[in-house]
């Protein structure tokens, strides 16, 4: 792997009584910031060659109107992002270490956990990465996908 996107899914609603966090839709705010997220990513290239999503509604929403913005994407779901530590996204990480450029749609405070992680070696270095946040870490040919061994080339929110 050459680069990682993080893209934390848009704002979503509130939860409503009863409902399961991972069913909570996109608001009207989070589907314009999924949008905008998509058309930076086209513009500011090269584009992932998979995404690999939270099972969450609100992730797997974020994700596919990105995906309406810059074509399609081979996507797949993983379990493990959803409430992942650090940890569990380098497994996710490792498991597509074959992908040149790989992005994971997921949450935090594991996504600004890991960022700070791969990028500085300290997971408690984070500086927030607010909803539809992009964090993109480029790795150096050959380098490990280890903590430290990223350099955070860009961020942007809406």
């Amino acid at each position: 792997m050459r680069r990682l996107i993080l893209l934390r899914h848009a704002h979503a609603q509130p939860q409503q009584p009863g409902q399961h966090d991972r069913e909570r839709e996109l608001s009207g705010t989070g589907e314009a910031e999924a949008d905008a997220a998509g058309r930076w990513l086209q513009q500011h290239g090269p584009l992932p060659q998979r995404l690999v999503v939270s099972p969450a509604r609100r992730a797997q929403a974020t994700a596919q109107r990105v995906l309406a913005q810059v074509g399609y994407i081979d996507q797949r779901s993983d379990d493990r992002i959803y409430e992942a530590s650090p940890g569990d996204l380098f497994e996710v990480v490792t498991s597509h270490a074959e992908v040149e450029v790989l992005m994971l749609v997921g949450h935090n405070p594991g996504f600004e956990s890991f960022a700070a992680l791969l990028s500085t070696g300290q997971s408690g270095d984070h500086r927030g990465m607010p909803p539809a946040g992009i964090a993109v870490l480029d790795f150096e040919p050959g380098a490990e996908i280890e903590p430290g061994a990223a350099r955070l080339s860009a961020f942007w929110a809406p």
